[in-house]
């Protein structure tokens, strides 16, 4: 399974409802397990970002899914990341030419 970094940033919707926030995460969470993700972390952070999911899939396609699914209603706006470990970047850099 492949990691990824999903931020999220409130619309001008999501914190007009900030309140429901804690109970939109829970749904998010089960809506990413029903698609096949699995969010390992959840941080609220500070600056750009509001909140970070970090996350287990199996493909690309998986991911696109759920952010797409999440971002429909309306809450947030999301950016992924493909995260690799470092035992993958390493790999990445031997194959290097």
């Amino acid at each position: 399974m492949a990691t990824y970094i999903m931020l999220f940033r409130f619309t001008p919707e999501g914190i007009k409802h900030i309140k429901d926030s804690p109970a939109r995460v829970t749904a998010a969470k089960k809506l990413f397990k029903d698609l096949g993700a699995e969010v390992t972390h959840f941080y609220t952070v500070m600056g750009r970002y509001d909140t970070v999911f970090i996350l287990q899939a199996p493909d690309d396609e998986t991911v696109a899914r759920a952010a797409l699914a999440v971002g429909a209603l309306g809450n947030v706006q999301t950016e992924t990341l493909r995260a690799f470990t470092e035992d993958e970047f390493a790999k990445i850099v031997a194959s290097l030419p």
